[in-house]
Parts: C-alpha cells; sequence; structure tokens
C-alpha cells in the first residue's frame, strides 16, 4: 500500500473518531451538532483577540454584545478565570462611562461574596398586601423568552438555572411549558395573546389561568403590554413552528399562524389596564405587575396618577429597554421604536416619585443590565430587580450568530429544529446558566463591598460617577436626573436586607 494512501487511511480515521465523540459529547452545542467543522469555530473564538487588534475590530467594537462583554460572561458560566490582564482597553474618561468610587475603608473579605444572597430591598406584593406576598431572594432573575422563540431544551436549562442559583425565572407570553417544570420558580407572563389563559376565540379567561397556575411553582403574574425588541406592534409564530406540542401549550390550532395583538382585548385605557391587574391578583393571590418599554409619558403620567389616587394597581413594573431583545423584530422597531433603558427608567420613576409610590411599587430593570458594572448603575439609582435575558442565553450556550429570526441557530438555543437543539444538554448548560447568575450577584456584592456597603442598592449617591467627557465627572444620579433622595433605604429596610444576606452554598462547576 503506497504511504500517502496510510497517511490518508490515517486520516480519515482520526477524522471519524473526532465525528463520533463531537456527536456523543454533550458539553458543546456547536460540535454536537457540526462535527469537526464546529472546531474551527472555538480556533478562531480563541485567536480572535489577535484578529481583532492586528485586523479587524478592538475588544469594545462588536454589537450588541462586545467581546469583552461575552467573555466575562462565558469564562463566569464556566466557573473559569474571568480576570483580564494587563489593564483596561477602554477609554474610561470618555463620555459615560461609569465609575464607581471606592471607599478608603471598604468591607474586607470580598472572597466571602461568593455564594451570598442578595435579596431585593423590598417586598413584591408588600404595598397591596397580597395573600402571596413575597421577598425575591435574588436581585437577578431570567427574564421573559418564551418556549417557541427559544427552544425546549434552552428553557429547560434556563429553569434548572433558575432553581440551582434561587433566582426567578420568567415564563414569556408563550404560556407554561413542561420544559418550565425543572425547579424553578416562575413568573408567568400574560401577553395579548393571552396563551395559556384564552377561550377559543382568544380571549382572556381567568379559569384557564387558575389551571394553569395550580401546583406549579408560581410566584408571581406579569402583565405584558410591550417589549423592547418590537414596542408598538405585536407578533407572529409562522404556522411550520406551530407545533402539536407548542399548540397545546398555548391553546391555539396546530400548524397555523399564531398572531399577538398589538394591543389587548381586555381593556383599552389605564382605568381597565388596573381593573386587569385588581381581578387577576384578587382570584389567584399573588403579585401582578406589567412589563412595557417606554414610550409616550402621558399613560405613565396617567399610570402613577390614578394608582395614588385609588391605592389600586400593579405590585411592580418592569421597565424594558429600546435596546432589548432575545428575539427577532423589524429593524426600524429594533433601531428606532421605544426609549433606550436608562432613559426610559428615569422618566418613569420620576412619575412615580412625583405621587409618592416610588417607595410601594417594586421596579425591575430589562435591557442589557447583565454586565456587573450595569446592574449595579440601575440598582445604585432606583431598579430593584434585574431581568437577564440575552446574557442567560449566552451562559446556556449563545455564541451571538444573530440567526434567532431564522430557525437556524447553531447552539439550539433559539430554533425548533430537532436536530440542531439535539446539542444544548440542559443538564450540563443549567449549571452554566445558575453559575452566571450567582457570579453576577458575587460582582455586585465586591463592587458594593469596595465602595464601603453590603448592597448596591444602599451605594452612596455620591459613590457612582459618569465622566462627562471633559475631564469632569457627575453622579449618576445627576446624570440621569433621578432624585438621589428618593433612592436612599431607610434603616429599617437596611437592617432587614443585611439579615438575610447569609451565606448560601456554591452551586457547583462545569467547565
Amino acid at each position: 500500500m503506497p504511504w500517502w494512501l496510510v497517511v490518508l487511511l490515517v486520516i480519515a480515521v482520526a477524522l471519524l473518531l473526532v465525528a463520533i465523540h463531537d456527536v456523543f459529547q454533550r458539553k458543546h452545542a456547536v460540535l454536537r451538532n457540526f462535527p469537526i467543522v464546529g472546531h474551527f469555530r472555538y480556533l478562531i473564538e480563541k485567536i480572535g483577540p489577535e484578529l481583532r487588534q492586528y485586523v479587524v475590530a478592538d475588544n469594545e467594537e462588536e454589537r450588541p454584545f462586545n467581546r469583552d462583554q461575552r467573555r466575562w460572561i462565558y469564562a463566569t458560566a464556566k466557573h473559569q478565570n474571568a480576570y483580564f490582564g494587563f489593564g483596561t482597553d477602554n477609554d474610561i474618561g470618555a463620555t459615560g462611562h461609569v465609575l464607581f468610587l471606592h471607599s478608603t475603608f471598604p468591607i474586607s473579605g470580598h472572597e466571602h461574596a461568593a455564594g451570598m444572597e442578595l435579596p431585593c430591598t423590598k417586598i413584591l406584593g408588600g404595598w397591596r398586601d397580597r395573600p402571596a406576598k413575597f421577598r425575591p431572594s435574588s436581585v437577578v432573575n431570567i427574564s421573559a423568552m418564551s418556549f417557541g422563540s427559544l427552544s425546549g431544551a434552552a428553557i429547560e436549562a434556563l429553569n434548572r438555572g433558575a432553581a440551582l442559583s434561587g433566582c426567578l425565572h420568567n415564563t414569556g407570553e408563550g404560556g407554561v411549558s413542561p420544559y418550565h417544570l425543572q425547579g424553578g420558580d416562575l413568573i408567568v407572563q400574560i401577553g395579548t395573546g393571552y396563551f395559556g389563559c384564552r377561550t377559543v376565540d382568544g380571549r382572556f379567561d381567568i379559569g384557564h389561568l387558575l389551571e394553569t397556575i395550580e401546583g406549579r411553582p408560581v410566584k408571581a403574574i406579569e402583565v405584558k403590554l410591550s417589549q423592547g425588541a418590537k414596542p408598538g406592534m405585536g407578533g407572529l409564530l409562522p404556522a411550520p413552528k406551530v407545533t402539536a406540542e407548542i399548540a397545546r401549550i398555548r391553546g391555539v390550532p396546530q400548524g397555523k399562524d399564531v398572531a399577538s395583538p398589538a394591543s389587548h382585548a381586555e381593556f383599552d385605557d389605564v382605568a381597565g389596564l388596573i381593573d386587569f391587574v385588581e381581578l387577576i391578583a384578587s382570584e389567584t393571590g399573588l403579585p401582578v405587575g406589567i412589563k412595557s418599554a417606554v414610550g409616550q409619558m402621558p399613560f405613565w403620567e396617567e399610570l402613577a396618577s390614578q394608582m395614588a389616587e385609588q391605592n389600586r394597581g400593579p405590585d411592580f413594573i418592569a421597565v424594558d429597554g429600546g435596546e432589548g431583545g432575545t428575539g427577532a423584530g423589524p429593524l426600524p422597531f429594533t433601531d428606532h421604536v421605544a426609549l433606550p433603558f436608562w432613559m426610559g427608567f428615569s422618566r418613569v420613576f420620576a412619575e412615580f416619585v412625583n405621587v409618592g409610590l416610588h417607595r410601594d411599587v417594586v421596579f425591575v430593570g430589562s435591557g442589557k443590565l447583565g454586565l456587573p458594572a450595569d446592574a449595579a448603575l440601575a440598582l445604585s439609582v432606583g431598579v430593584d430587580l434585574i431581568n437577564v435575558g440575552r446574557e442567560a442565553m449566552l451562559a446556556a450556550g449563545c455564541v451571538q450568530a444573530q440567526k434567532c429570526h431564522t430557525g437556524h441557530c447553531p447552539t439550539g438555543v433559539a430554533t425548533q429544529s430537532k436536530w440542531l437543539q439535539r446539542g444544548l444538554d440542559p443538564t450540563s448548560k443549567g449549571v452554566r446558566v445558575a453559575n452566571y447568575v450567582s457570579g453576577l450577584r458575587d460582582e455586585l456584592i465586591r463592587l458594593s463591598h469596595a465602595c464601603g456597603v453590603c448592597h448596591p442598592a444602599i451605594l452612596p449617591g455620591d459613590a457612582v460617577n459618569v465622566a462627562d467627557g471633559s475631564r469632569g465627572t457627575l453622579s449618576a444620579h445627576e446624570w440621569f436626573d433621578i432624585d438621589v433622595e428618593a433612592t436612599v433605604l431607610e434603616p429599617v429596610v437596611v437592617k432587614e436586607v443585611m439579615e438575610v444576606m447569609d451565606p448560601r452554598p456554591h452551586v457547583g462547576h462545569e467547565n
């Protein structure tokens, strides 16, 4: 046999063995779905910094999440080294750059941040004294992502991660699927399509909602008015994606387009919205809130005013930024509709400060807040809970391929393809999601300790600054025009929170 034929045979056998290994391993979804060729992705990723430095772009130019941000999420999720060497490559004096002013006498023991509780400073449902009111044990929670837009394997991984890390998991508007029932506590979202709680003609059915939540770990209900990806418009799940399983869970016909209307059929004004919230709360006993991107302000002015006058209304308000979006949307809407989170939240918060309800309502922030500095900044200026969406997807294996709208997500996260989602192992990815959530909380605590306090919501008004681009800084409250006094916690609240912040076991390692 010629020597070259022997070499080719050896290479062929080696590739076959690599392919078999790739198909049957469960750690890497890309390799499982694309044996052999998937290794090129990791090779390119490994030499990516050098390619960008000398050929393409720097670490801060990629969007929506740049390389440094993704690297931190991946490393944290895998319990790998999340440190960065040789100093920052950011322009830390650039306009808008966030700076934390550390204390000369910080809290010692940063190493003890790992595994500590980081609870919400407010009681969810406390304002209206709902029977099932509770204090969320984690300020970091998983945002609304529906089964249908994400695969069952991805939803299962997210819920397993929620269970392991002790955070809440929002179901999204697609209903409660078996993949949501892996041990994590749920917030059930009700969208304009009323999936999982609708009549045959698409109207809201309170009886069906009660059946959906009965016996399930549902902690709260969220009524979605709009979302950051496509505010002001409804959604469409094409007929080919409406499988028998999705049809059963959503309560819709199989194999037909499923449209979510732009607005709710059960109410068309603020008074109706408040009545709808109170109906659900009275029937379920659960805290009920709303989620919305921020557009025209008269709605928020009227909502805050009527809630104050009537002493009725949502227990929490989730403000979604126009820069958010875990799925797909038309380019004009993703790029140009709704205010960015920081603009939107500051305006909404101000309306509730004006009527004196800012200490009663729980404010949830969503829209690229899943990195430590952004989350700490939000918590310091009045946000009570952080929802992470795309960041949790990255922890579950997403590689920012931006193919969510095609059904061809290479990692099995945002697809209904059985072949592609088989590459995503929910058990191992669930651990990674938990590691990410816990790791983000740990970093929030370490930042707080460096500034001399135990919780980011207690950061002094002058501890977080924003560079103004001209060698000066403003406090974050000044920069975003937020009343600093409105965000100061009462001593009794600080005492309650500190009593809850006890060490908890490590989640575990999965490299």
